[in-house]
Formats: C-alpha cells, structure tokens, sequence
C-alpha cells in the first residue's frame, strides 16, 4: 500500500484534532505518518499535549516537538490516534505487531475515544488471520507457554505458539522487559471469551485482542481513504 496513501489517513485523523486537546500517540509505521503531520500542525501553533505509547513514539514525538506528558500527571485523554494489525467488520483489533500493545491498550484505555489509521490490508472478516501477541512475564515462561497452548486447542487455533525473537535471535523484550508469544489462531470465533480466559492467566500481562475501544477507523485503499465508523 503506497505510504502516501497511509499519509493521507493520517491527515484524516490530524484534522479531528484541535487545541487544548490531549491525546494518545499510537505506534508503528501508520502512526509515524500521524506523528509528523501533528508535530506540522504544532509548529503552527496546535496547542496539545502527548502521550506517547512507546520508546519509540516518544523519541519521534520530540523530533517533531509536540509537548509531552504521561499518565501520572493526565487521568484521562480526549483521543488516542493508532494503527492496527486487523480490523473486523466491528471495528474489533488485533494490535502488538511492533511489541507496544500493553503501552497502547493502557492509553487507550484511557482515552474518551480511539480513531484508528491503517491500509485495506488489515481489514478481515474475522479476527486471527494475523498472529494474536500476547505479553507475558519472564518469570515461568514454560508454564504460561503451557497454559495459553490448552486456550488455543480449546478455540481451535490452526496454528502454533511462538515466541517473539529480535533480529539477533535473541528473544524480543518490550518497553516493560516483557516477553511477547504469538499465537497463529487463524480464525478467532469468539473474541471476548478469549479475552478473558487469556487474562485469567497468571502469567498474562496483556494481549492484543482491543475490543470495544475504536469508535472510527481511517483506510487507505487503492481508491482513496474510507471511513469506518463503530456500528456500520
């Protein structure tokens, strides 16, 4: 998908925003796009504040100069503004492909809404086509692996439970010095069950699975941006 594409629904997004707004600042290479054209918006005198979901954002966010704040100081956020990795017709996502989804899903969380920017890809019939992170603890990796392994053959999953390595082989730490297993479900019938047994594992710190948090979605398709709002 041409990145000017996913620059163009970054831009979506950016218009919804005005001053005085405080606001979410998803992850990933959709995102970026978002970032930058906020920290134009900034330089022209935008007044907002950020909260990054992760290292990375941050970093980025700094480079474009938009102000920064955090959570302990800010209780509640009017917009977060992310990618996703799949889209259901509910606007329903798996998110975690770049490792920040416990960051992402607490800002989230958060936040008075959540508008998503992403390309036609991710948009499926179900959830599970795209491999399910899923954060976890070091301590007792063998057991949680052992324990999300029975869910997955409980939900039918049509493939494997991997964890996450670096590019030096080295197994992928996030953030928060967690681990991330993948989960290959292929197809996820029920969503919310899932959630919750997934949580219900001690081991568990988070999984990518957002339900219910989107309210509208910006894609970029061959044909231009679309809008998807929560409910059509």
């Amino acid at each position: 998908m041409s990145e000017v594409l996913k620059r163009e629904a970054a831009a979506r997004a950016v218009a919804e925003i005005t001053s005085g707004m405080k606001l979410g600042l998803g992850t990933g290479s959709t995102a970026r796009h978002f970032v930058e054209l906020l920290g134009e918006r900034v330089a022209q005198g935008l007044d907002i504040v950020g909260v990054p979901t992760s290292e990375a954002t941050a970093h980025q966010a700094r480079e474009c100069g938009i102000p920064l704040s955090d959570l302990d100081s800010l209780d509640r956020l009017d917009l977060t503004v992310d990618g996703a990795d799949e889209i259901d017709p509910s606007l329903n996502l798996i998110k975690g492909g770049g490792g920040a989804l416990l960051r992402e899903k607490i800002v989230a969380a958060a936040s008075d809404a959540m508008i998503v920017i992403a390309d036609s890809s991710k948009i499926v019939d179900a959830l599970g086509r795209f491999p399910l992170p899923i954060e976890v603890n070091r301590f007792g990796l063998g057991a949680t692996r052992h324990a999300i392994a029975a869910i997955m053959n409980h939900h039918h999953a049509q493939g494997e439970l991997k964890l996450r390595t670096s590019g030096n082989g080295e197994p992928f730490l996030t953030d928060g010095g967690h681990l991330i297993l993948d989960a290959f479900f292929g197809r996820i019938s029920q969503p919310e069950a899932l959630s919750n047994e997934l949580l219900d594992i001690p081991g568990v710190v988070q999984h990518g699975l957002f339900l219910k948090m989107c309210r509208k979605a910006y894609v970029a398709t061959p044909n231009g941006v679309e809008t998807l709002l929560k409910g059509n």
